[in-house]
């Protein structure tokens, strides 16, 4: 079976939570506006994705409005969640492995902390129970920033987030198969290290260490492409509801995307070091894929690759979309 890093949660939520800035200031009064705004967006949220996407699933699960540090533990819970579901991970039992588990703590709370202070809206299905989370002063801080009408924001965010939910509803194997591409994940790099004379199978000394062999990169693209799809398809589904539901939509759109571009100096640096310019590159990636399927086969033909994982589009589909049209469709 394939070797996980271990983590203290403890060392990863108080390292995250001692580095994490605590957000905008806001009143009382402006702070409960905010919780009370992104609760009723939530809900409102659920009917214009179910139409717009077409889905025709229920989902299921919290929908929360929650602080840095609460988002920052429930990251932490979801990551030891999926990588033990990956490996059968057991708690650390020797000296060294505990001390192994604070060191990959400490790094995943690192990194979770400057995470934690950007993410507006994140559906967590690896989680023992999927939910999603809605970051309050981080939507509120963003809002500030554009200066855009707070409720059609607050709105646009969850219906990004909404369409995830909705993504895994619709494919119940979605989960189970991301699951076994990070077992794969990790089964590659132990296969790796038995062809290095005197390794053997080895459990990865940090988070760092899963991604650095070839075998490994494979699984990576192929992860890629997925996550191109599930988040190109919901960037692109927030924007078609339309100004019938979200009245400055495009303006929204426009000012986000102008941020976007507009990141640089040490954010750009921070972006290469975490991979979120990969993550940007998905968003783009993916709706450009979408809207292209969409164009020839229409939202129904592009919601075939829900059906199986051998409806996902390659890597080299995502970047020449009629390849998966020709595969799928005939």
């Amino acid at each position: 079976m394939a070797s996980s890093p271990l983590i203290d949660a403890r060392t990863a939520d108080a390292v995250g939570a001692g580095l994490i800035p605590p957000g905008p200031e806001l009143t009382a009064g402006e702070a409960a506006e905010v919780v009370a705004g992104l609760r009723a967006a939530s809900l409102a949220s659920v009917g214009p994705v179910a139409d717009v996407t077409g889905l025709g699933a229920t989902a299921d699960g919290p929908m929360l409005v929650v602080d840095r540090p609460a988002w920052l533990r429930a990251n932490v819970e979801m990551t030891r969640t999926m990588l033990a579901e990956a490996s059968g991970a057991s708690e650390p039992a020797t000296a060294w492995e505990r001390a192994e588990a604070r060191v990959n703590g400490a790094q995943l709370g690192g990194v979770l902390a400057v995470l934690g202070t950007r993410i507006l809206g994140q559906y967590l299905p690896f989680s023992a129970t999927p939910s999603l989370l809605l970051v309050a002063p981080n939507v509120a801080h963003v809002e500030r920033e554009l200066g855009v009408r707070p409720a059609d924001f607050r709105l646009w965010v969850c219906l990004h987030e909404q369409t995830h939910r909705l993504q895994f509803a619709r494919a119940h194997w979605l989960r189970g198969h991301l699951i076994a591409e990070m077992a794969a994940l990790l089964d590659a790099g132990d296969a790796a290290d038995e062809g290095v004379p005197g390794r053997g199978r080895r459990r990865p000394g940090s988070l760092l260490d899963l991604v650095t062999t070839p075998h490994q990169q494979r699984v990576i693209t192929r992860v890629t492409a997925a996550m191109s799809l599930l988040e190109g398809y919901a960037d692109d589904m927030m924007d078609r509801v339309g100004p019938s539901i979200v009245p400055s939509v495009t303006d929204i759109r426009a000012r986000f995307e102008r941020r976007r571009r507009q990141r640089g100096g040490w954010t750009a640096v921070l972006n290469k070091v975490l991979s979120l310019d990969l993550k940007l590159a998905q968003y783009r990636d993916g709706a450009r894929f979408c809207r292209a399927v969409i164009d020839r086969v229409g939202v129904d033909g592009l919601n075939a690759v829900y059906e199986a994982p051998a409806r996902l589009p390659t890597p080299e589909e995502i970047a020449d979309p009629p390849r998966w049209v020709a595969r799928v469709h005939g």
